[in-house]
């Protein structure tokens, strides 16, 4: 078989070369990380995390850069865009994430394996939803402005709304899987299932460890999270490409991320004020370009950067007394 046609093939409006370089770079930075950079149990530092987080930024930029290259200026902005966003929203999920360690107790030379395998979750995940908004887009013109309407909700609901705790335990498939597969009280070491005697007859039998019930927790709550970022990086482009590849590599580098946000998360308040604007900003693109033109993809990606880089200033200014007190303490 000759493999140089066939790798011209178009897919989702790709040739299937440009997927093929897309997948081989995620499956080299996810071999990398679990066979070599993060082999074992062990706690991740703050400082190996940032180095990580930068690393996983610095190939999302140069894959970026390929997008520029090979597909062009447009596409390339559109991606950058699309990876601002879904960045930034990470922010929230790393918040939803440190309590769901704390609400099942685990340690954090677990975490690591847990965020591995949620990643290895949401690839899989994202490329169902995000293939299903593909193919309402080409079906279905005006689920556009659905999406549009969606965001412009979002947004304003997310300028208002307080801070609402999220109590675990009461997530209706977290109730469904203690129901119906047994979960082990305490945690045995890294495992999500062990062997353990039953009760009633003695019998081996296998059950799930409250690390498997933090991974289905995790990946519940990317699943709500992307109910917000699919529709926003649609709302920017419709290429399933750009869409996919901007928030794989954007959700890659979140867990290495965590690790040296997760106990600083509070001092971005001010963030989700600049994501609420943000996502105003992407679902009103939808009716402007409909009733007045098209929004180019310079403007799209200034905006957003302008934004999202306020909010992060805004809220480390306003917090700078808790870092002093910080540094003061330590």
């Amino acid at each position: 078989m000759n493999l140089v046609p066939f790798l011209a093939t178009d897919f989702l409006g790709q040739p299937l070369t440009a997927w093929a370089i897309f997948f081989v770079i995620i499956v080299a930075l996810l071999a990398f990380d679990l066979g070599f950079a993060n082999k074992g149990d062990h706690e991740i530092g703050i400082r190996r995390s940032l180095v990580f987080s930068a690393l996983y930024i610095a190939v999302a930029l140069l894959f970026g850069a390929w997008v520029w290259h090979d597909l062009g200026a447009t596409a390339g902005m559109d991606y950058l865009t699309g990876f601002l966003v879904e960045k930034s929203l990470a922010l929230d999920n790393i918040f939803v994430i440190s309590l769901i360690f704390a609400a099942f107790a685990i340690p954090r030379a677990y975490q690591h394996r847990v965020l591995f395998w949620g990643i290895v979750g949401v690839v899989v995940l994202r490329a169902i939803m995000i293939g299903v908004g593909a193919a309402l887009i080409s079906n279905v013109s005006w689920i556009l402005y659905v999406f549009g309407a969606f965001l412009l909700f979002t947004g304003v609901k997310m300028l208002f709304a307080g801070d609402e705790p999220v109590d675990i335990e009461k997530n209706p498939v977290i109730r469904f899987v203690r129901r119906f597969i047994p979960v082990t009280a305490k945690l045995h070491g890294h495992n999500f299932f062990v062997r353990e005697a039953r009760p009633r007859d003695g019998k081996l039998a296998l059950v799930a460890t409250p690390l498997f019930l933090a991974l289905v927790s995790i990946e519940i709550a990317d699943i709500v999270f992307a109910v917000d970022s699919v529709p926003a990086v649609f709302a920017i482009t419709t290429d399933p490409y750009i869409v996919y590849t901007s928030n794989i590599f954007a959700i890659l580098g979140l867990r290495a991320l965590y690790f040296a946000l997760a106990a600083a998360v509070h001092r971005f308040h001010y963030l989700k004020y600049a994501l609420a604007l943000v996502l105003i900003a992407v679902g009103g693109k939808i009716f402007w370009a409909h009733l007045v033109g098209p929004v180019s993809s310079a403007v799209s990606l200034s905006l957003t950067l302008g934004l999202l880089a306020g909010g992060v200033i805004l809220s480390l200014w306003k917090t700078r007394g808790e870092a002093k007190n910080a540094v003061q303490r330590g």
